[in-house]
């Protein structure tokens, strides 16, 4: 997703080089889902091989199919499987967003560069800075609440503020209700596989410059080649297949 991070929580009041909400209620040692603004200038690799599969990968407006009313994607992980399922009334623009990408493949590679016990899994910054770079700014319209909470096992969207939504997700460990009513409604939710989420690699912590973990500008700027040189324990998704 761009260059999303996680909005700090109120007792953290400031998550450097995050567009965050600042009135969040949130322990101190976790920070809500919303976008930050790159930190690194290194120059963007040249696409890999997987950029090239299929042409919406670099272009956005190509992916622009309407999802159904229901569906579900199989993530194939380093950690396991898992399935989510996922509900277009509950966040319309959120679903069509979710599936178009699961279509063309975009999850594909895609690391668990913030994984916060106790609280979510952040993943969505695609593998190849060219790929990154060409969805960084493709955002989609805001979806109201709609009376689904942010519990154990439901997905959502990472957003920055208004307008802000692209690429990143999260997957939500806990009862994180405190989040509904600051423009996270969760698409759907893990409905196989729940187990995996307690599996995922959380030993890096919180991102940079926070804490020590991945920092967001330097995955879009390098892509996987910076995660996987840095930080290699980190858990990714092998492929997200729309299932039949």
């Amino acid at each position: 997703m761009n260059k999303l991070s996680l909005a700090v929580f109120a007792a953290c009041l400031a998550l450097a080089a995050a567009g965050c909400d600042k009135k969040s209620s949130a322990p101190a040692e976790s920070s809500a889902p919303a976008a930050a603004p790159a930190t690194a200038a290194a120059p963007a690799a040249v696409p890999v091989p997987a950029a090239a599969a299929n042409p919406a990968l670099l272009d956005p407006a190509q992916a622009n199919a309407t999802a159904p009313a229901v569906y579900k994607v199989k993530f194939v992980t380093s950690a396991g499987d898992f399935v989510v399922e996922v509900h277009r009334d509950w966040a319309p623009n959120g679903a069509d967003r979710f599936y178009n990408l699961a279509k063309i493949h975009f999850f594909d590679g895609c690391e668990f560069f913030r994984v916060i016990d106790g609280f979510m899994a952040q993943v969505g910054i695609h593998g190849d800075p060219a790929v990154a770079a060409a969805w960084q700014h493709a955002t989609i319209p805001d979806d109201p609440a709609s009376g689904h909470s942010n519990t154990r096992g439901m997905v959502t969207f990472a957003t920055a503020g208004p307008g802000t939504r692209t690429t990143q997700f999260f997957i939500n460990f806990k009862d994180n209700s405190f989040l509904d009513n600051q423009g996270f409604p969760p698409i759907g939710q893990v409905v196989e596989g729940d187990a995996v989420l307690d599996r995922l690699y959380r030993g890096y912590g919180e991102g940079a410059p926070q804490g020590q973990g991945p920092d967001q500008g330097m995955i879009q700027a390098q892509g996987n080649a910076y995660l996987k040189a840095d930080f290699p324990k980190l858990d990714y998704i092998k492929t997200a297949t729309l299932e039949p």
